[in-house]
Parts: structure tokens; sequence; C-alpha cells
């Protein structure tokens, strides 16, 4: 029990830091020579609390840089580091001026707690001074037959350096800036600020424009990719081929298809469908009529055939042949006699 009540007391310092804190980014990069603001949240119950920014990871070990409370500290135009408070949107930010790559670490954000069971709510932060060279936009992307520009920017020390944009892994195709710190041609213009950054515009982009490229200031180079999409085709509206008297105002609208349209049309094919399979049907009866008369008329015809040939098969006298009667009953009948 006793060991349990030394460890809750133990973490009550810290309670404020779990339950309610700052907040800030985890990283921050920026070029040698620029500014950096650095924005830290708190919740609103810190409105009136004291505000602090320092240098190190450890509050017991952090170098104080400013603090709400010290009116030395307060003009982020001529202080190297100044801080303000914003009690309405509870925030305080913290400006540094004219950073060098050795103020590259870890910072700060803290608010003063203050007595002896309550700990500093704090929040930490890693700050990247580079000298070399950054790209707004490392893509570009532009319609074939318009521009593009891509925005460098450099550390100070460059500043004084010859600018240069390259086609990647092409040195020969290298445009620099002259000595006023300008280029320009028919299709690029480069154009420096000496401050820190340059631009490049890419005019009349063509399909064979896209690919790598390189900013360059002293030794110092990035990657910017530049895409060209194609130009739309252009199509030919019905209307450009009509004349005048034909054009689409004038032609008559569609007429729309009806109820009542419609069921005069099934009438009309409907009566169709009858006629033709009446005309079907009476021609199949008349087929059928007469194979059923040739079929009647088959037996006789056979009949009288074999009589015949008896007849032609006798070789008797013919006034031997004794007195012979054919006798058909009827037309329809099948028998034949003989007498």
């Amino acid at each position: 029990m006793p060991q349990l009540v030394i460890l809750t007391l133990s973490l009550l310092p810290w309670i404020p830091a779990f339950l309610c804190g700052v907040t800030t980014m985890e990283e921050f990069s920026v070029l040698e020579g620029r500014s950096l603001t650095v924005p830290c949240h708190y919740e609103p119950q810190y409105a009136s609390y004291v505000k602090y920014w320092c240098r190190g990871r450890m509050r017991e070990f952090c170098t104080s840089l400013a603090r709400t409370d010290d009116p030395r500290s307060v003009d982020p135009a001529v202080d190297k580091v100044s801080i303000l408070d914003d009690p309405v949107h509870q925030v305080f930010t913290v400006t540094m001026n004219d950073l060098k790559v050795d103020d590259s670490g870890w910072y700060m954000c803290g608010m003063e707690i203050g007595g002896v069971w309550s700990a500093d709510v704090v929040e930490y932060t890693n700050i990247k001074v580079n000298h070399g060279m950054l790209v707004v936009n490392n893509r570009l992307s532009g319609e074939e037959g318009s521009s593009v520009t891509a925005e460098c920017e450099y550390s100070v020390r460059f500043r004084e350096s010859e600018k240069k944009w390259c086609r990647s892994g092409d040195w020969s195709s290298c445009l620099a800036t002259g000595s006023d710190g300008s280029y320009e041609d028919t299709s690029v213009a480069i154009s420096d600020d000496r401050t820190g950054a340059f631009t490049v515009t890419l005019k009349k982009l063509q399909m064979r424009d896209a690919g790598w490229y390189w900013c360059s200031a002293g030794q110092q180079q990035i990657s910017v990719q530049v895409l060209v999409t194609p130009r739309p085709t252009t199509t030919v509206s019905v209307t450009s081929l009509l004349t005048p008297s034909q054009s689409v105002a004038h032609l008559p609208p569609p007429k729309p298809i009806s109820k009542e349209s419609w069921s005069s049309h099934s009438h009309i094919l409907e009566s169709l469908l009858v006629c033709s399979s009446l005309m079907l049907l009476v021609g199949l009866a008349i087929l059928a009529r007469k194979m059923w008369k040739l079929h009647k008329q088959d037996p006789v015809l056979r009949q009288v055939k074999e009589m015949k040939a008896r007849l032609s098969g006798y070789s008797g006298d013919v006034g031997d042949l004794p007195d012979a009667t054919v006798v058909f009953l009827n037309r329809d009948s099948q028998d034949v006699h003989t007498k």
C-alpha cells in the first residue's frame, strides 16, 4: 500500500501533460538564412499561463530562448527569437530569424504550470536547417501550347551564385542567368530575385519538352519533372456544316412517340399479320387438295396401264379377242370391271 501511494504521488506532476497539453508539428525543415514561425496550440484553461520556447529535450536542461512574460522577446522583425501569445485562439507562435545550420536541433513549446507537484505542459519539435535548395512543386503539368513555372529556392550562401536550368543528364543543355540575374529566349525565361528564389517559366510547351530537369544554384541541384498533355482535338459541330436556312434552330423538332400513335401502328401491324396468315392457310389448302386428287387418281391409272399391257401382250388375232367392255362405275371409283 505505501508503494502505491508513492507511485501515485510520483505521477501527479505528469497528469496535466497527459490530460490537457500543447501541440505542434513534429518536424520543420527550412533553408539556411530563412525565418521560421512555429505555432503551438494549447487548451483554453491555459490561456493565462506563461508560455516559453527553449532548446533541448529535457525541461531541466532546456535553454530558454523566449518567454511571454519577457518584454524583450515580442518583436519578430528585430529579435532573433520572438514569442507572441493569442489567448483568443489558444495559440502562441515562435519566430526564429536568419537561421543557420547550427540552429538545427530539438526545441520545446512549453507552458509554465508551477507548483511543487505540477510539471510544465510541453511539446517537442525538431527543426532542420539546410544549406542547399528546395523547390515549391517538383512536378509541373501543362497542356501543349501553355506555360508552366518552377519556383526554386536556395539558401543564403547561394545568393550570388549563377542559377541554371538544365535537362536532367545533359549539362550541355543548361541555360544560365546573366549578370542581371535573368535569362530569356522564345521558350524559357529565368528570373532570380537575389534574395532566396528564382523562377523558371517554360513557354509554349511542346510534347518534346516533357521530362526531368534540374534547378541549379552553385553546386546544388534539385529535380523537377515536367508533364505535357496533348492539346484537345478540334471537333466540327453539326451547326457549322448547315447553311443558315438549315440551322438547327430551323429544323423541326422530332415528334415524340405518343401512346395513341403507338396504338395505331400496332393495329396496322396486327392487320398485316392476320392477312399474311390467311393467305398462307389458303395456299396450303389449295396445295393439299391437289395432292389429294393426284393420290385418288393414281390407282385407276395404274389398273388401266395393266390392262393395256395385257392387251399388247396377247398373241392371237385381234378378231379372236372376245368382246370386252371396260366399265368405269364412276369417276372417283377405284374399281375397274371388264367383260
